[in-house]
C-alpha cells in the first residue's frame, strides 16, 4: 500500500478491502480472490496506520489465524487487539506465542493459556520458532523463550494429570473400555505433560518433589523416561548406521538412582487403590506396575518390599487367582492368564500366589503347532542366508506366539519364591514343542531344565507338530484323503491362528473330496480360499433352480459375530428349496 495514501482515505480503503466483491446481481468469486490478495498485502500497513478500534476490529476480523500470529510476532498486532480478535474466534497457540515474543506482553500471553484447548497448550512452546526448519542462514533467529511462559505452559500441561490423581473417578463407559485396556496408560499418559518434562531434564528432581505436581511428575517419569530414551537411541542409531552401538549395560539410564528413589511414592499407583470394580482395576494396576519395573529393572531391588506388598494386596483385593473357567468364544481368557503369570513372576514373593499362577497356566489349552505346506512365499522368506532349521518344533511354536505359556512358566520358575512342585506339575503336562522350547530357549534354573528333560515320551509320540504337506508330498502316502481328514480332525482347527492354514491346505489340495469341503466353514470356502472350487460345486448343486439360487443368496450373510455354518450345512439348507426351474 502506498505511503502517500492520506489518512482520510483509510476508512474507505478498509471498507472496500473488507467487503466481498459483487456484481449488480451476484457474488463475483474471481474479483473476490483479487480483493483477498490485496487485503493480505495491505493488512500490515493498514494496521500500522490505524488506531481507531472499530477500523482495527474490521481488519482483524477478516485476517486468518496464521497472518494474525505472524503480525503478533512482529508487534503489529498487540495484546490490546486480543478482545477484538476473540469476538469471532477462539484462542490458538500461534497467537499466544506471537504475543509472548515481546517482553511487555508475556503476562497477557500467559493469561490466555487457560482458554486454549488442552491438546494445544504444549504447542505454544513447540511452535515457538515456526521457521526453524526453513529459515535462511542470514536471517535472525527467534528470540529465546521466556522462562515465565515455559513455566506456565509446563504447569498447564501437568494440571490435567495432577487433577485426575486427586480424584480418579472413572468416566461413563469405563467398564466397557477396560476390556480393551491392559493398564492405566491412557489415563496416566499425559502426552503434553511428558513433552514439556522432556525439555527440562535438569529440573526433574525439583519437579518430582513439587507440592502440587510432584505425583504427576513421578508417574510420568516412571512410565515415559526410559521408554522415550530407548526410542531416541534407536532413532539415533537409524540416523547414523555407521555409528557404533553401545552395549545396553554401558548406556546411562534415563533416571538416576536418586530420581528413582524420589519416584517410589508413585510406583504402586496408590491414588488408584480404591477404585470400584477391583477385579478389573487391580489387574490393570498390577500390569502397570510390572511394566514400570520392566522398563526400569533397578526398581526390583530398590523397591523389592514395596513391590511384594503391592502385588499381594492387588491379588487379594481383586481376587485375581479366582478366574472362572474358560468359556467358548472367550478370546480374553488366555491373555488374562498369561499377563497375570508374567506380572506375578516379576513382582511377587508369595509362594501361594505364584503357585496359583502356575495352576492357571495349566488351565490353558495346549498349543496348536502347525508347519505350513511348502509354498513360493515360504521359499522367498526362508533363504540360504537364514537358519534352514526353521521347521524345528520350538521355532514353529513361536510363529503364532504359542510359546507364551511356556515362556511365562519359565519366568515363574526363575522366581526363587515359586514352589518347584507347582512348576514341575505343569512341566509334565506340556506339549512336546513346549518341552523342546525349554531345551532350546531357557537358560535356567537347572532344576527347571532337568525337570523338562526328564519328562518321559511315549514310544509312539511324535514332536506334536501338524505338518501340512504339498500335493506331491501327499501323493507319497497310500491314502492322501485320510491324511487330509487327519488335518481336519486335529486340535489345530480349534485355534483361530492356525485353523485358516489347515483349511487353506485342504481346499487347495487336488486330493480333497466333497466330504472334506463339507466340514469346513462356509465363509472359508466361499470367500477366502479358492472360490472357483465352491463355484463348480454350487453350479452342480443349484443347477437351473431359481429357488435354490435365491436360497443361496439369502444364506450368504456371514456376520462376524454369528455362529459359523459349515459348507455342508449350507448345501443341505439349499436342498429344502423346491427345485423349480426357470421357465423364461
Amino acid at each position: 500500500m502506498s505511503e502517500d495514501l492520506p489518512k482520510e482515505a483509510l476508512k474507505t480503503v478498509i471498507e472496500a478491502l473488507c467487503t466481498p466483491a459483487t456484481t449488480p446481481d451476484r457474488f463475483d468469486p474471481r474479483a473476490d480472490q483479487w480483493r483477498e490478495k490485496a487485503f493480505e498485502a495491505a493488512l500490515p500497513a493498514l494496521l500500522a496506520r490505524t488506531s481507531a478500534k472499530r477500523l482495527r476490529s474490521r481488519l482483524l476480523v477478516h485476517a486468518d489465524e496464521k497472518t494474525l500470529a505472524t503480525l503478533a510476532a512482529e508487534g503489529t498486532v498487540t495484546a490490546a487487539d486480543v478482545p477484538a480478535i476473540l469476538r469471532t474466534r477462539r484462542v490458538w497457540a500461534g497467537l499466544v506465542s506471537g504475543l509472548a515474543r515481546h517482553p511487555g506482553q508475556v503476562e497477557a500471553a500467559i493469561a490466555l493459556l487457560p482458554r486454549l484447548a488442552s491438546h494445544e497448550v504444549e504447542r505454544v512452546v513447540e511452535d515457538w520458532d515456526p521457521d526453524r526448519y526453513t529459515r535462511a542462514k542470514w536471517t535472525a533467529s527467534a528470540p529465546s523463550l521466556p522462562q515465565a511462559l515455559f513455566d506456565a505452559v509446563l504447569e498447564a500441561c501437568l494440571t490435567p494429570l495432577a487433577a485426575y490423581l486427586l480424584l480418579p473417578e472413572p468416566e461413563e463407559g469405563w467398564e466397557a473400555a477396560s476390556a480393551f485396556s491392559k493398564d492405566w496408560s491412557l489415563e496416566l499418559g499425559g502426552h503434553s505433560g511428558w513433552a514439556m518434562l522432556a525439555r527440562c531434564p535438569e529440573r526433574w528432581a525439583e519437579l518430582a518433589a513439587h507440592s502440587t505436581f510432584g505425583a504427576a511428575v513421578q508417574h510420568l517419569l516412571l512410565d515415559q523416561a526410559e521408554t522415550r530414551a530407548q526410542d531416541a537411541r534407536v532413532h539415533a542409531a537409524g540416523a547414523d548406521p555407521d555409528g557404533e552401538e553401545l552395549p545396553a549395560k554401558e548406556l546411562a539410564p534415563a533416571l538416576s538412582e536418586d530420581l528413582l528413589l524420589a519416584c517410589l511414592p508413585a510406583l504402586c499407583l496408590p491414588e488408584l487403590a480404591e477404585l470400584p470394580n477391583p477385579q478389573v482395576t487391580a489387574r490393570r494396576t498390577l500390569h502397570h506396575i510390572a511394566h514400570r519395573v520392566h522398563n526400569n529393572p533397578r526398581l526390583a531391588d530398590l523397591a523389592a518390599d514395596r513391590l511384594h506388598a503391592a502385588a499381594d494386596a492387588l491379588v487379594t483385593r481383586g481376587q485375581l487367582l479366582s478366574l472362572a473357567e474358560k468359556q467358548a468364544g472367550d478370546y480374553e481368557f488366555d491373555g488374562l492368564v498369561l499377563r497375570l503369570a508374567e506380572d506375578l513372576a516379576l513382582l511377587s514373593a508369595n509362594p501361594d500366589h505364584l503357585a496359583g499362577a502356575c495352576v492357571q497356566l495349566a488351565s490353558m489349552d495346549q498349543p496348536a503347532v502347525v508347519s505350513p505346506a511348502p509354498s513360493r512365499t515360504l521359499i522367498r522368506i526362508v533363504d540360504d542366508s537364514r537358519d534352514r532349521d526353521y521347521d524345528r518344533p520350538a521355532q514353529l511354536l513361536e510363529r503364532h506366539s504359542e510359546h507364551r505359556r511356556v515362556q511365562a512358566l519359565a519366568a515363574l520358575a526363575a522366581n526363587p519364591h515359586t514352589p518347584q512342585a507347582a512348576v514341575t506339575d505343569i512341566v509334565n503336562m506340556l506339549h512336546p514343542a513346549e518341552l523342546a522350547w525349554i531345551a532350546e530357549k531357557v537358560e535356567g534354573p537347572d532344576w527347571f531344565l532337568n525337570s523338562a528333560a526328564a519328562v518321559p515320551a511315549a514310544e509312539d509320540e511324535d514332536d506334536g507338530v501338524l505338518r501340512l504337506l504339498s500335493d506331491d508330498g501327499l501323493a507319497q502316502h497310500p491314502d492322501p484323503a485320510a491324511v487330509l481328514q487327519s488335518w481336519l480332525d486335529s486340535p489345530a482347527v480349534d485355534e483361530g491362528l492356525s485353523r485358516s492354514e489347515v483349511y487353506r491346505a485342504v481346499v487347495k489340495s487336488r486330493h480333497h473330496t466333497l466330504e472334506h469341503l463339507r466340514q469346513i466353514p462356509a465363509d472359508e470356502i466361499l470367500s477366502r480360499h479358492e472360490p472357483e472350487v465352491a463355484l463348480k460345486i454350487l453350479l452342480d448343486h443349484c443347477g437351473r433352480s431359481t429357488d435354490r439360487w435365491a436360497a443361496l443368496a439369502a444364506a450368504m450373510t456371514f456376520e462376524y459375530d454369528e455362529e459359523k455354518i459349515t459348507f455342508g450345512e449350507l448345501l443341505d439348507s439349499l436342498d429344502g428349496a423346491p427345485a423349480r426351474a426357470e421357465t423364461s
